[in-house]
């Protein structure tokens, strides 16, 4: 058992000293070399305590060291003053009164290549006794294990209004998967009109996108729908911080639709490619075909030399299952 004990003890020690790394590299510390220096200097340090042979000098060492770390890293705040990258520059804003919600700063950006584009955002007033539909939107840039996911909310006014849980970057900042497992991005709800949020994807990025109309009673809706809003609204006041592995884009919807824990656990939630297939099995998806043909008939398909247009929330689902 005390070789055991010794074994995990050297173990978390090793992971420590790699996490403390990574969390001062990814961290958002200014000026950028005290972030390198510290990424480089405290994981050295820390390594040294756990190898001092003297058991008092050992614990003593780690335990200023650690309680440095950790007091430093649980307090380190989100922030919403950051210079930002331009799609993310302009948070939404969402307030209700009454059935209708006033959403402020949808974002319209009329893209011309994959990262080129023409800002833009508009304000609307959205009935929510009109709600009806919700679409699960699944994008995949590569392979089939990792997609972004997102909702699209449909109103028989024949408005609709897509939500992505995505991260918002820094300008100073490229895009990094491992960092978001740190205290590197703080958490973004791009609020936005479809033309731009899946029209980059479908027409000017090329991915495979999948559209699938969600089973949901319309009370459910309404409640998904008013979590959003309420989420939106606090983001504007409270920060968080996005994380790939507890807060992304997929923890993010289960979280809004208070679904059950054993479904957030799922391991589909992390591999997000496979997003889709959990919905069917939690009964939200049309039944009457099976998965892997459901998910071939909800294949967003774009003519050559598409773009995005009035009507291109019409034109993509055109052949769609339950459209």
């Amino acid at each position: 058992m005390k070789r055991f004990f010794r074994i995990l003890c050297v173990i978390a020690a090793v992971l420590m000293v790699a996490f403390s790394a990574a969390a001062f590299h990814y961290s958002t510390i200014l000026p950028i070399w005290l972030c390198t220096t510290l990424s480089i200097a405290y994981p050295l340090l820390l390594a040294a305590a756990f190898l001092q042979k003297r058991q008092t000098v050992r614990r003593g060492a780690s335990s200023v060291l650690l309680l440095g770390f950790w007091g430093w890293y649980l307090t380190d705040p989100p922030r919403n003053d950051r210079d930002w990258s331009g799609e993310y520059s302009l948070p939404a804003d969402a307030v209700l009164k009454g059935h209708i919600a006033h959403i402020q700063h949808i974002r319209n950006f009329a893209w011309h290549t994959e990262s080129t584009c023409t800002p833009a955002w508009y304000d609307a007033d959205y009935d929510v006794d009109t709600l009806s539909g919700v679409d699960l939107i699944t994008s995949y840039w590569a392979g089939e294990s990792i997609a972004h996911v997102f909702l699209s909310f449909a109103f028989n006014t024949g408005q609709h209004l897509a939500i992505s849980i995505e991260t918002r970057r820094q300008k100073r900042f490229p895009y990094s998967a491992i960092a978001g497992f740190f205290h590197h991005y703080e958490l973004f709800y791009v609020t936005a009109d479809e033309r731009d949020l899946i029209g980059v994807r479908t027409d000017f990025r090329k991915e495979r996108v999948y559209l699938y109309h969600l089973d949901l009673s319309p009370a459910t809706e309404k409640r998904l729908f008013l979590s959003y809003l309420a989420e939106i609204h606090s983001l504007t006041h409270t920060p968080q911080w996005y994380n790939t592995l507890t807060d992304n884009c997929t923890t993010g919807i289960l979280t809004r639709a208070q679904a059950q824990w054993r479904y957030r656990l799922d391991w589909r939630v992390l591999l997000s490619g496979y997003t889709a297939s959990l919905a069917y099995d939690m009964d939200f998806l049309d039944r009457h075909y099976d998965f892997p043909t459901l998910k071939r008939m909800s294949r967003i398909h774009r003519p050559a030399g598409a773009v995005p247009d009035a009507g291109y929330s019409q034109e993509i689902r055109k052949g769609l299952p339950d459209e």
